[in-house]
């Protein structure tokens, strides 16, 4: 059986640690090492999984010499002697199959590099609603089709969920790098842009916690423009290497937001030739020069190549509906992003 080893960089985690690492002692599949890196704690998080790893051989602690979740990724990473390797953080809670249900399917499934699983959100739907509404999209994110024609949108896994094959590891590059991005969303783009493929177990198997005190919450790498910046980069240069750049490209959504959104696309080269909008205050006008068409406006003989960045989940859909009504093909025509 392959072995499995689990990551799982901790940071100041006392009040949750011990109920994250039962969770994998609990695991039906027994043939797997948990790598615990200590980021730095100051509170009991060392003492907490030395005494862990005192109770079963095969959890290993580490410390993280080199601040930051990335290097104690990497680090982990690096210690590990799996042939896959799973991410946990130590917030959350594995369900006792997940690992064999992840192997399974990688057995199964060779030409897949990396199969996350849905998650259950436990947070509070009401105080956090937006974060809520993202963790359902995720859920619905299933086939590797489905997942490579919505990585503009958000990240489509929650990272703690995913478990890969180890030889990525070594065939593209240090998994994980340290900038101003979030380090997971950024592993996926780059890893889809080399031709990744990557699906999910449609089952939920993990409890997917929401602290306060949560990395995505309170780290400016996870800021609306650090996603927005780094989706703009792996957009453009996947627009550059399919040769759509010749093609006259339109951005649908002519607000404020939107064109904020644009202006990250332009700042990698890719220069548009107008908005398109369903709003008539802003439709047949000019913006800073650039026009704003009707979407039934636009002249489809001169082949344009639409990008949709109107953020909301329902729109989206209804976007996607009018642009294949009218006979354009994903990826091939259009791209939705966010």
């Amino acid at each position: 059986m392959p072995k499995v080893s689990i990551i799982m960089p901790v940071k100041n985690a006392e009040t949750h640690l011990v109920r994250a690492i039962t969770s994998i002692v609990s695991q039906s599949y027994k043939e797997w090492e948990l790598i615990v890196v200590d980021d730095n704690s100051d509170d009991s998080s060392y003492q907490l999984a030395e005494t862990q790893a005192g109770k079963d051989p095969r959890i290993r602690l580490i410390e993280n010499s080199n601040p930051g979740i990335a290097h104690a990724l990497n680090l982990g990473i690096a210690a590990s002697g799996g042939s896959y390797i799973a991410r946990m953080d130590a917030d959350d809670v594995s369900h006792p199959d997940r690992l064999q249900e992840q192997v399974k399917f990688l057995n199964e499934r060779p030409e897949i590099g990396l199969v996350g699983t849905q998650v259950n959100f436990l947070g509070d739907r009401n105080q956090h609603a937006g974060y809520a509404a993202y963790v359902d999209w995720t859920n619905e994110l299933i086939s590797s089709t489905d997942i490579r024609m919505n990585r503009f949108v958000e990240s489509p896994f929650a990272h703690p969920s995913v478990m890969f094959c180890r030889i990525l590891v070594s065939s593209y590059d240090e998994p994980y790098h340290q900038g101003n991005f979030p380090e997971d969303y950024e592993l996926w783009l780059r890893w889809m842009d080399a031709g990744i493929k990557m699906a999910k177990i449609e089952s939920p198997l993990l409890d997917w916690y929401d602290p306060l005190d949560r990395l995505s919450r309170i780290d400016p790498r996870y800021s609306p423009d650090s996603f927005y910046q780094i989706k703009a980069k792996y957009l453009a240069k996947w627009l550059k290497e399919e040769r759509l750049i010749d093609r006259p490209f339109w951005i649908w959504g002519a607000g404020r937001v939107t064109r904020k959104r644009a202006q990250f696309i332009e700042n990698n080269g890719i220069q548009f030739s107008g908005y398109l909008d369903i709003d008539p205050r802003k439709t047949n006008t000019n913006l800073n020069g650039i026009p704003v068409l009707q979407p039934d406006q636009l002249d489809l003989s001169k082949r344009p190549f639409i990008i949709s960045y109107v953020g909301s989940r329902g729109a989206r859909e209804k976007i996607k509906s009018f642009l294949v009504s009218r006979g354009l093909q994903e990826e091939q025509d259009f791209i939705l992003a966010a």
